[in-house]
């Protein structure tokens, strides 16, 4: 085995990334309670080290040698910007405007709510060792780990709303409005969280810069054929992301700016659409490999999935207590707050890009990036086998119009 090259062990690492999770996937039907991006996630936690590792140390040495691991690396960095940032080119920010005071009401307390709970949670972990990174300030941990437990999912919640049939539907178009503006203030918060201050010139620079190119930018893509838009695309994406990883922000701030500076109706639906399908599966597979490799349990595994479990609770009973206050001030009817709670609660993807960067950045450990990656897995399984029932009590809800 030691005789192997380079190129045929990261060749054998791509072949466990794809196949394991399909198998498991196909082979088990997990598809109503996990789809195959979530299967994919949770193998990537069983093949990093707290698991594989710690059961067949030589094997994943072999196999996840630091020289694939920097190879595989460098093909999730760039997997999960062109994912952001497609994210951001699909925010509707026009329907939540003329919607603006329900979608207000609705995306505050949906965010505004799991922030708070998710904080206190933070509040506790940091009377103990283990959880905080180097680099991590007390307000930065907790108002980073009371973000991710307030975080949507918005490319995982539309997946789970086209295979439930509601994503055309009206409540399917009103949940994405609250997504859409949840998904600002997070990019906001984030931006907040890595606030250089002695960088602030430097990053001020960059945003200056964003703004007078990102409308030159805007008056060329009107312009040009939408042949030449996809190949504009990936340039500016690249360019945003060395800029805002240039000024000490991080390169996925960038890649959502390079987003939602950029209007969806630029690009035909059916493309982009299969443009997000064709990452998810070709390249974000290595990314959730990559993230799985980066958990880790030296503070004890009864203590990360302790810290996992009080995080999911103050997750979900802050999003459908956020809700639930939601629809008695508009006067929902009974039963909707929930539906639209539990479908809110997709967490995976958006959550674990959000706890990758504040891993980079050192301002938490992998120790409290495991649990929050836990509970990013465990609250979007649940969401299809709790809305599901739902779904078939509510029909003249789903179908109303709001």
């Amino acid at each position: 085995m030691q005789s192997m090259s380079t190129t045929e062990i990261y060749l054998i690492a791509l072949l466990i990334i794809f196949s394991v999770p399909y198998l498991i996937w196909r082979l088990g039907r997990t598809d109503y309670f996990a789809p195959l991006v979530v299967v994919q996630i949770i193998t990537g936690i069983l093949l990093g080290p707290g698991v594989l590792g710690a059961a067949f140390p030589e094997y994943y040495e072999f196999v996840f040698n630091p020289t694939v691991i920097d190879g595989l690396n460098g093909v999730a960095w760039w997997a999960v910007m062109v994912f952001v940032w497609i994210a951001g080119i699909e925010l509707d920010l026009h329907q939540a405007w003329q919607h603006r005071k329900e979608s207000g009401i609705t995306a505050g307390l949906a965010l505004s709510v799991p922030l708070a709970f998710g904080s206190a949670a933070a509040i506790g972990m940091l009377m103990f060792p283990g959880w905080v990174g180097p680099n991590g300030q007390p307000w930065q941990f907790v108002l980073g780990i009371g973000m991710a437990c307030a975080v949507t999912a918005l490319p995982i919640l539309i997946l789970l709303m086209e295979k439930i049939e509601i994503l055309r539907q009206p409540i399917g178009q009103r949940i994405l409005r609250y997504a859409s503006i949840d998904d600002i203030a997070i990019w906001g918060v984030l931006a907040l969280i890595l606030m250089d201050w002695d960088r602030v010139g430097k990053q001020a620079g960059f945003l200056l810069a964003f703004l007078v190119v990102g409308y030159a930018f805007r008056r060329l893509m009107v312009r040009i054929p939408e042949r030449d838009r996809w190949y504009c695309g990936p340039i500016w994406l690249a360019a945003c992301a060395l800029g805002a990883d240039w000024a000490g922000l991080h390169y996925m701030v960038g890649a959502f700016l390079a987003g939602v500076s950029m209007d969806s109706h630029w690009f035909k639906q059916v493309d982009m659409d299969a443009l997000r399908g064709n990452v998810l599966l070709v390249l974000m597979p290595v990314f959730f490999l990559s993230t799985g490799l980066r958990t880790n349990w030296e503070v004890g595994g009864t203590a990360v999935l302790i810290a996992a479990a009080v995080l999911l609770v103050a997750s979900v009973t802050g999003k459908l207590i956020g809700t639930n206050i939601a629809g008695r001030v508009l006067k929902w009817q009974p039963g909707e707050a929930s539906l639209i709670g539990w479908l809110l609660q997709t967490k995976a993807l958006i959550m674990i890009i959000f706890a990758n960067i504040l891993l980079d950045k050192q301002i938490i450990t992998n120790e409290t990036f495991t649990a929050l990656l836990l509970m990013a897995v465990a609250s979007t399984m649940l969401t299809i086998p709790v809305v599901t029932p739902k779904l078939a009590r509510m029909r003249e809800v789903v179908f109303r119009s709001k």
